[in-house]
């Protein structure tokens, strides 16, 4: 008993000690962008991308929180570390990623400093999902800290260098979450944790499951649109809308064919339905025509379904890849999809059809500084901004290479996060622990009475 003691008294000196660290982190780098302050100026972009934050809060809290308790015995712990994982994210997250955007040595907050936490808790909770129930806090904490420094450094290299578009994160949130979750808990493999019997949910869990995903379905397009503005914002909140909505009139139709019976499977439509959001994360903003976006909802939807039903299984038989949530089937290959939209999309863009938006959509395509392709330019568009000049072809090619990117550098983060919160001082889960609270939190009945 004072071993066990001693190792829950890890998980709170642990969290404050990192507290701690944050604190003194913002208190050394971080102070208010230009914008934040009493003579600021530019108050357009507070009041056109708040409310579209604020959707994004909803869905990271309220959406993923109540899709997360599914399990019957577990709903504190999907509820909870979903909530705790987002705070040290937030603030972990600004932190790293505005280390590659310092200016005069200080890290600059403002409105799009919130935008880009969220999206990396988006990321780490995504990677919960694979190892929901079969982690202890410390290893959950301890993942989440290092899976932000790979998340960064993969983001820079993808949008800074590579110069990738994906508005919608489908990689560089989706995929990234996903397969580092995925190799996360192949390290992690244990054979006790399939088919456990407490993983298993019951009526009012799978209820509230349910509505955790109609409010992700709900704000998904505010998701796919906050890091695009004017007509592309307009274009993914309308793209992902008629994705979605495909979507889920093709998973409602698959999950009844490939169940016994007929019958509907809750799994599929806690999930799958959503896979029309991931599948058309990365093209979003671009011209896909409203068939397009239907179709890839349906694709999306399908192959989501599909995963559930054959893959999952497959991965825990051939490869002992336990995926509590499904993440692969949500997110991941509807991620690689989308990845392999863009390619197609980004190859096939030409001016006839975009105009001069195509610089908008794809920075790197804008003529190179002082050309002639950029003098030319600026008579018809003033502020434009100068690119790499790059062609189709060789946007496409970099939207390949980002995918390529983001796989290697998922696999190897959770590789080599796994192999670190395995040992024995972070407290591996046994399995009478697994998918259960009771051991964790404070499960407590109790009875009112009027005497």
């Amino acid at each position: 008993m004072a071993d066990d003691t001693f190792g829950r008294g890890k998980f709170p000196c642990l969290l404050i000690l990192f507290q701690g660290l944050l604190l003194i982190l913002f208190v050394v780098f971080v102070d208010y962008s230009k914008d934040v302050l009493p003579d600021a100026q530019n108050t357009l972009k507070i009041n056109t991308d708040f409310p579209v934050f604020q959707d994004i809060h909803v869905l990271l809290l309220v959406g993923f929180g109540l899709l997360m308790t599914f399990l019957k015995k577990y709903g504190f712990s999907g509820l909870g570390y979903n909530f705790l994982i987002c705070a040290v994210v937030m603030e972990w997250a600004t932190l790293m990623q505005g280390f590659f955007e310092m200016e005069n040595n200080k890290i600059q907050l403002d409105i799009d400093s919130m935008i880009k936490g969220d999206l990396a808790a988006v990321t780490i909770l995504v990677s919960f999902g694979a190892v929901l129930g079969k982690t202890s806090s410390l290893q959950l904490l301890l993942m989440s800290f290092i899976e932000v420094i790979f998340y960064t450094i993969n983001r820079t290299i993808c949008t800074t260098y590579l110069q990738a578009v994906d508005p919608g994160g489908a990689v560089l949130v989706h995929a990234f979450g996903a397969y580092f979750g995925l190799t996360v808990a192949r390290v992690l493999y244990n054979k006790n944790s399939v088919a456990h019997e407490k993983e298993a949910s019951r009526y009012t869990s799978d209820l509230f499951a349910t509505l955790g995903t109609i409010f992700l379905w709900v704000y998904w397009p505010s998701f796919n649109s906050i890091l695009v503005q004017g007509v592309l914002r307009h274009r993914a909140v309308v793209n992902t809308y008629y994705a979605m909505a495909a979507s889920c009139v093709t998973v409602f139709a698959f999950s009844s064919l490939v169940t016994k019976a007929s019958k509907l499977s809750m799994v599929h439509i806690q999930n799958a339905t959503l896979a029309g959001g991931v599948a058309v994360g990365t093209i979003a903003s671009m011209i896909i025509h409203p068939w397009g976006a239907i179709l890839l909802g349906m694709v999306g939807g399908i192959i989501s379904t599909i995963g559930y039903k054959y893959i999952q299984p497959w991965l825990i038989r051939t490869l002992h890849i336990h995926d509590t949530c499904g993440v692969n089937s949500l997110h991941g290959m509807p991620g690689i999809l989308a990845a392999i939209a863009s390619i197609v999309s980004s190859g096939l863009a030409g001016f006839g059809q975009y105009k001069t938006s195509l610089y908008t959509v794809f920075p790197a395509r804008s003529p190179v500084i002082n050309s002639t392709q950029y003098l030319e330019l600026v008579q018809f568009v003033p502020d434009a901004r100068a690119g790499l000049g790059r062609t189709a072809t060789e946007q496409a090619g970099y939207q390949c290479a980002a995918l390529v990117m983001t796989l290697a550098v998922s696999s190897m983060g959770g590789l080599i996060t796994g192999f670190i919160v395995k040992q024995s001082f972070f407290d591996p889960m046994t399995e009478d622990r697994m998918y259960d609270d009771l051991h964790y939190w404070e499960v407590c009945f109790y009875h009112f009475s009027i005497f």
